[in-house]
Parts: structure tokens; sequence; C-alpha cells
């Protein structure tokens, strides 16, 4: 937040890798994703997709509608 606040940004995307090689977002991931949307929409931040990685592999939470 505070990396997208001195940007001045009106959005951002999130990433991060799952070593596991299956990019299927677990319980945890689906539930911090729901409380950054929520904290950013509190300083007019959009996230616009949420992204994991495995190998060759992307899970992308837009597409899933799991924003």
């Amino acid at each position: 937040m505070k990396a997208a606040l001195a940007c001045n940004a009106a959005s951002i995307m999130l990433a991060h890798n799952h070593p596991s090689g299956t990019p299927e977002p677990s319980e945890s991931d689906l539930l911090l994703t729901r409380a950054l949307v929520q904290a950013m929409a509190l300083v007019d931040i959009r996230i616009l997709d949420h992204f994991v990685v495995a190998g060759h592999q992307v899970h992308s939470f837009a597409e899933h509608g799991q924003l």
C-alpha cells in the first residue's frame, strides 16, 4: 500500500509464486486477497488482478471471479 500511495497509483496487480507446482490459490490466498481488496479500497486504489505463478502455469483471480 505504501508503494502504491507513493506512486499515486489508481490500481495495482498482485502476484506471488507457489513453489509446489500448482497454481490453485489456497484458502489463505483467497482470504488475504479479499482483505487486501478491502484495505486498498479505503485509499481508493483498486486491485485489478492477483496472479499465482507455479512454473509455467498462472492462476488469475480476476478470470476466476475471485476478486
